[in-house]
């Protein structure tokens, strides 16, 4: 195989996959005015089903607007050489493969983001404020893009330095070192990502002692589920929609709900959901999804491994010196349908696991409270009720709202 040939099969999947993924879109937009089942016809009344429709439509258009230009912009990059351009200045500071690697990567990721950045703004600021979302500030929309760069500047170029010099010690077996890093780190960050992260961004504080802590306690202990941290984190600084979520494991274990959570929800809802969420642990759900990550994590540096040190996928991306961090970029490219898949697979697994949660919170609570709270979360985020079969089978990691709702009256 020659790197012209490599060069238009980079450029046939990204293709591939955009015309896909217009389709797909399409197809779920021509259902945007169905209607709506019986059992959901209590989420909305008529002037919140058109403002639901309006959303919907609005971002769809939007969609268009930003994948088109990101594909345009990819494409450029490709056919002008862009990535030889990127890598010359990179060389132009240093010739250490580390150094070089981490400039280019620097220069792709922050143009990148500048580039997308007016996009990001116009959802947040007119999209999401429009239709009565949008909570964030200029100053927290900012903020959190130089957080943004920082975390990924630390964090992300560390771990890249690291899988680099791996390679150059170690040869094809990086991938093992590279591995057992990738893995230890994704650990890490299960159990501490609230604690040390979270506060960067958002404020937590403990549930305050009352009724609703005093329900919650008295639940985790019907089902023998120690659970002494309940935080509430400020989520209406950047929008009113709601959620909740466990992280860490043993001594780190916490639940935290959103602020907009509690408002939304009444004590009995907010437990139901809890419950939920508390049979997602029970079933070993977050057990299965760590290491399912860190074993596709595995598979993928073992195929990058074999492929990183021909010259053709640099050579491809039109850059005459074949390096590590090039032939990364070709890489991902060529494994994107790869990717597809596995996500998938993942998915296919998630909706099944939420049917198990929500059984799990039936048995162990009741169904109806958690009926009504999705009902609730659906219609104050304007959620799509009526999405295209084929959609849900590649995007969504939960089954619908009717899905869930006819499984909890089963």
């Amino acid at each position: 195989m020659t790197a012209n040939t490599l060069f238009y099969i980079i450029i046939a999947i990204i293709i591939i996959n955009f015309i896909v993924d217009k389709v797909l879109d399409a197809l779920n937009a021509r259902h945007y005015n169905d209607n709506l089942p019986e059992d959901l016809k209590d989420v909305y009344d008529e002037t919140e089903y058109n403002k639901s429709q309006n959303y919907k439509a609005t971002n769809y258009k939007f969609g268009l607007l930003t994948s088109t230009f990101s594909i345009v912009l990819t494409l450029g990059f490709l056919l002008f050489d862009g990535f030889e351009f990127v890598d010359n200045i990179a060389r132009s500071y240093s010739e250490n493969p580390i150094i070089i690697a981490l400039i280019f990567f620097g220069i792709i990721m922050i143009g990148s983001d500048i580039l997308t950045t007016p996009f990001s703004y116009y959802s947040t600021f007119v999209i999401e404020e429009k239709f009565g979302f949008n909570k964030t500030t200029l100053k927290t929309f900012f903020l959190d893009k130089i957080k943004g760069w920082l975390m990924m500047a630390i964090v992300g170029g560390g771990i890249l330095a690291l899988i680099i010099w791996f390679y150059q010690v170690t040869g094809t077996y990086f991938w093992l070192y590279a591995w057992a890093l990738v893995s230890v780190f994704t650990l890490f960050m299960n159990m501490f990502y609230s604690k040390l992260i979270v506060p960067l961004f958002n404020k937590q504080t403990p549930l305050e002692s009352g009724s609703l802590r005093d329900n919650i306690s008295k639940y985790a202990k019907t089902v023998g589920f120690k659970l002494d941290k309940i935080f509430v984190i400020d989520g209406s600084k950047r929008s009113t929609k709601a959620n909740a979520y466990f992280s860490g494991f043993g001594s780190e274990k916490r639940v935290t709900l959103y602020d907009t959570l509690i408002k939304d929800l009444d004590e009995d809802e907010i437990v139901a959901v809890l419950a939920h969420e508390v049979g997602h642990y029970k079933k070993k759900h977050i057990i299965f999804n760590l290491f399912a990550s860190i074993l596709l994590t595995g598979l993928t540096l073992y195929i990058l491994s074999l492929f990183i040190s021909n010259p053709l996928l640099s050579n491809a991306l039109g850059v005459e010196i074949p390096s590590f961090h090039i032939g990364l970029i070709a890489f991902g490219l060529l494994y994107s349908p790869i990717s597809e898949i596995t996500g998938l697979i993942m998915n296919l697994f998630s909706r099944k696991f939420e049917y198990q949660a929500d059984d799990y919170a039936k048995s162990t609570y009741k169904a109806e409270p958690l009926i009504t709270s999705l009902k609730k979360l659906s219609k104050n985020s304007l959620s799509n009720l009526t999405p295209h079969p084929a959609y849900v089978f590649m995007h969504y990691s939960h089954p619908t709202l009717l899905e869930r709702i006819e499984n909890l009256r089963k």
